[in-house]
């Protein structure tokens, strides 16, 4: 099997003008497991150090290994031809350079490769570069084709979805999938979309017709695996998760999902204690604004920083009435409102919490800027099925507010484990936020 695959990537390298079928077979090499990739990856570093294959094969073969950027160097000092067009435009998309990904699908169109092929590559490049103006003209123009081509639903419904317009889009992929009932991409789209709408039978459905294909279809099974486990069916998540690590040995997040799978068999789930906890976090971030103060004592609590009665329980009588213009008025009001929610001041720090420090000197407002970026909604973050269940089971819409929880409170949502934290940690880590901390 290995000299097999060996003979395949060196026809393919050795090949001056490869064709589709045989870049077909070479990707699916590829797309089978990490042995195949890194077959190609090897052999493309010999032949790039011989320098005896064409820029063509070795820009397509740096494009299916993930290096786009060198991929659009290398194809464009090829031969013209179709393929180099199409896979040029691919690269230089996949690295956000889509003025270039529409030049290089014209040249394709021109050069003969397919009309409603290079239509719809431009239609997704459109939508990836969000004119979705643009991406709409070209529908129209195809719209003869809407009786006879699933990529034309499955394009039209991705640019629906990114418009917000989903149950459009589910239509889209319904017919994209009775045209062409084993259209990869319009299953996972519409098995995706379920899963976000808690639809979870439809979506176990669809991700197992993907996964009983020849592909290690990696999103569907581990996307499948949540499903099952969030059902309890711990097995049958292991076995999904095993899959794809049987193809992908240092497949990072399935190997750390394995792990949140096992520990969630011996783990004991306390529906009554999660319950209980989440109505403490809701008292606890109830904000001032909603009591009745008066206006000083509200300016004062403003100065300072304190915007929920969580806030409160951080600081200590002596605290507040040590602020200029806070008295035993003030003090009094405060007091009332905790008692009434069954708190007192400095709660927190005799549970153990770090005490928060209020000055006079604390730091104004945000910047528009640092606003802008709190005021957008977590689905622009790139985050997996469970994140985002996670984050709408804790009612968390925006970035401000994610910024605003805490990790256990993440950690409290049943099966949400460290694989799905560290992607939340790391999508606010590159927007240079961070979860709260106690």
């Amino acid at each position: 099997m290995e000299s097999v695959q060996q003979d395949l990537i060196a026809a393919f390298l050795a090949d001056p003008a490869p064709s589709f079928d045989l870049i077909d077979q070479v990707s699916s090499l590829v797309y089978s497991g990490e042995a195949g990739q890194m077959r190609l990856a090897q052999q493309l570093q010999q032949a790039r150090a011989g320098r005896k294959s064409s820029p063509l094969a070795i820009g397509i073969g740096l494009y299916l290994t993930g290096q786009h950027r060198q991929a659009v160097d290398v194809l464009q000092g090829a031969q013209d031809c179709p393929q180099k067009y199409l896979y040029l435009a691919y690269a230089a998309r996949s690295s956000g350079q889509y003025d270039k990904a529409i030049e290089a699908l014209d040249r394709a169109g021109s050069l003969g490769a397919d009309g409603l092929v290079v239509a719809m590559e431009k239609v997704a490049t459109f939508r990836a570069a969000k004119d979705y103006a643009a991406a709409e003209r070209i529908l129209m123009d195809c719209a003869n084709y809407r009786n006879v081509s699933a990529e034309y639903h499955y394009q039209k419904g991705r640019l629906e979805e990114a418009q917000g317009l989903y149950e459009q889009a589910i239509e889209d992929y319904r017919i994209a999938i009775g045209l062409a009932p084993d259209h990869q991409a319009a299953l996972f789209a519409l098995a995706y979309r379920y899963d976000l709408m808690w639809d979870d039978q439809q979506a176990i459905e669809l991700y197992n017709r993907i996964a009983s294909g020849s592909r290690v279809a990696v999103n569907a099974l581990l996307n499948l695996a949540v499903l099952y486990e969030d059902a309890g069916e711990y097995d049958k998540a292991l076995d999904c998760v095993d899959r794809v690590l049987e193809a992908f040995p240092n497949h990072q997040r399935a190997r750390l999902f394995r792990k949140d799978i096992a520990s969630s068999k011996t783990m004991y789930f306390d529906e009554e204690q999660h319950r209980l906890q989440s109505q403490k976090n809701a008292i606890l971030e109830t904000p001032i604004s909603d009591f009745e103060l008066s206006v000083r004592s509200r300016n004062c609590l403003k100065k300072m920083n304190i915007k929920t009665l969580g806030d409160l329980l951080k600081v200590t009588e002596a605290e507040l009435l040590s602020f200029k213009n806070f008295g035993e008025t003030s003090l009094k009001e405060v007091k009332v409102i905790l008692e009434s929610k069954g708190l007192r001041l400095g709660m927190a720090l005799e549970e153990g919490y770090q005490a928060v420090q209020y000055t006079q000197d604390s730091p104004g407002p945000a910047t528009q800027e640092d606003v802008g970026v709190l005021a957008r909604s977590v689905d622009e973050l790139q985050l997996s099925v469970r994140a985002r269940k996670a984050l709408q089971t804790l009612n968390i819409k925006t970035i401000g507010q994610l910024t605003r929880t805490t990790e256990a409170e993440l950690l409290g949502c049943k099966n949400f484990g460290m694989t799905s934290l560290n992607e939340i940690k790391r999508e606010l880590a590159n927007l240079g936020l961070s979860l709260k901390c106690v």
